[in-house]
């Protein structure tokens, strides 16, 4: 019998690839906002129990950092709470649980790449939400699986990137902060390694399967404001319709522009662990950067 795959979210841009790289494994019902409001956990009990899944994948997020400065609660209760009810209705049918935490339950005092079992120390609301809720999809369900990305972005939806291509095309200085460092990550790469380890749980019923947190980023760092240089580069060989190149771009200090949610100076993810024990490998930022950008421009190549 071909298995059900609830998939929320399924309107972001990492639930936009998720539809695609889900869809060889089995059924996959995907919902949105309109089919399901995270904010009330009787509508999260009804759709878990009319579409029946034997995995449900959980891309629905309270993304917005600065924001979650200003409504704490509202992203407590997506972030936190209701990733672990959802993690309590999958146990309830002996399903997988997939959820994304983030790099931002870190604090970027580490020098180094930070390992699944470095103590987090969260500097943001945002942060702290996605902290509580990979605590309470682990807590409500053995059979889960936890991903910390890193500066997620794709070819729809809102992100860095796409903000970037926007103020490339204004012909104007571009300021962007130098002194944070993580690793760009395509939602496409992010899909794809989920559904690889997926079609691992399916294959044996969840036999011996490898549950627990795991770090999913791309390989290699960057500063927000090399991502944004590269970003311009590829931009033109890509033949964007941008008017600004890299030399256009400003390196500044994040204290020139105060937010209200702090960031780490360091959201490095070491992921050796999810390449020792699902052999998935990290490709350079760089490469999926290129190619959301070759996307984007409606190509196949930068050549």
């Amino acid at each position: 019998m071909p298995k059900k795959i609830l998939l929320l979210g399924r309107d972001g841009q990492l639930g936009f690839e998720l539809r695609r790289s889900l869809a060889p494994l089995g059924e996959v019902a995907a919902a949105g906002r309109r089919d399901c409001d995270l904010t009330h956990p009787l509508q999260l009990a009804r759709l878990v129990r009319r579409e029946k899944p034997d995995v449900v994948v959980n891309a629905a997020a309270f993304t917005a950092v600065e924001r979650a400065e200003e409504d704490p609660v509202r992203a407590m209760r997506i972030n936190g709470e209701a990733a672990g009810e959802l993690s309590a209705l999958a146990a309830s049918r002996g399903a997988l649980i997939v959820h994304y935490s983030s790099d931002y339950v870190f604090d970027g005092a580490k020098p180094g790449p930070y390992a699944e079992d470095d103590a987090p120390a969260p500097l943001n609301a945002y942060g702290r939400s996605k902290l509580a809720g990979e605590r309470a999809v682990q807590a409500a369900n053995p059979a889960h699986l936890v991903f910390r990305t890193s500066w997620v972005y794709g070819v729809v939806g809102d992100n860095f990137l796409k903000t970037v291509l926007t103020a490339l095309r204004q012909a104007r200085a571009l300021r962007v902060v130098d002194d944070q460092r993580g690793a760009p990550t395509g939602a496409a790469y992010i899909a794809d390694a989920t559904a690889l380890a997926v079609a691992r749980y399916l294959e044996n019923d969840g036999d011996g399967f490898p549950f627990g947190l795991y770090h999913l980023a791309a390989a290699g760092a960057a500063s927000w404001h090399e991502y944004a240089c590269f970003i311009a580069a590829q931009a033109w060989r890509a033949g964007l319709p941008v008017d600004s190149r890299p030399q256009d771009i400003e390196p500044v200090p994040s204290s020139r522009y105060p937010a209200a949610a702090r960031r780490p100076s360091n959201s490095c993810l070491d992921t050796r662990l999810l390449a020792r024990v699902f052999g998935i490998h990290a490709p350079p930022w760089q490469e999926g950067v290129a190619h959301a950008l070759a996307t984007l421009a409606g190509c196949r190549g930068l050549g």
